[in-house]
């Protein structure tokens, strides 16, 4: 088993056939919960690796060809990345969820995609441990966070991302508005973590930026 790529959070490994995800942080075990859930309910629904099992700090995953979305992204094939993004989250927002609301990753974007970078769809969407249901402006606004952020110059691409999602999107200032709170989220789960530290640091200064932002 070797450490993984892309883990941000948590400490992850495979070989080839087998993922194990430990958590780290607060709310570890119940972080793993809702994946280990997620993991179960979504298989046949929306393309998540198969769960092998789980124990009381981590989740075994089966191993899924594709390359991770930001790669792909940062090898120039922005666009196509970006409209595998849009079809497989319209393919989350169809799948069960309760009354007036739709399932919600929570940290959706290229950052948690593998791609088939020969047909451009989602072989898996990773890391479901933020995950559970509300609106669907939630991942479309942070899946363009995401690019705006980190990928800053395939700002282009967001158009590809919208027109593929097929749904109304709402507009600029909603999102922007579902995107610092999401930042927050994360700032204050930082904070719990390490009170005023350098994550605490960080989600703030994004905070400031992403209010600044205009479309």
């Amino acid at each position: 088993m070797r450490p993984l790529r892309h883990g941000y959070t948590n400490r992850t490994v495979g070989d080839g056939t087998t993922v194990v995800k430990r958590y780290d942080g607060p709310d570890a075990a119940a972080r793993l919960d809702v994946e280990r859930r997620m993991l179960l309910g979504l298989q046949g629904a929306v393309p998540v690796p198969p769960f092998l099992g789980s124990d009381a700090e981590s989740v075994e995953m089966g191993f899924v060809e594709g390359v991770h979305g930001q790669e792909l992204v940062d090898a120039g094939h922005a666009a196509g990345v970006m409209r595998a993004c849009g079809e497989v989250l319209r393919l989350m927002t169809a799948a069960p969820a309760p009354p007036g609301s739709v399932l919600v990753h929570g940290d959706f974007g290229p950052n948690n995609v593998l791609v088939d970078p020969d047909t451009f769809t989602v072989t898996a969407v990773l890391d479901w441990e933020f995950a559970g249901y509300g609106d669907p402006v939630t991942d479309l606004a942070w899946c363009e966070w995401i690019v705006r952020t980190h990928h800053a110059e395939h700002v282009g691409a967001i158009g590809e991302f919208h027109a593929a999602y097929g749904l109304p999107v709402p507009p600029w200032p909603e999102r922007r508005a579902a995107m610092v709170e999401r930042c927050t989220v994360y700032r204050d789960f930082n904070e719990r973590w390490a009170p005023g530290g350098s994550g605490v640091q960080r989600w703030t200064g994004l905070i400031a930026a992403t209010s600044a932002w205009e479309e």
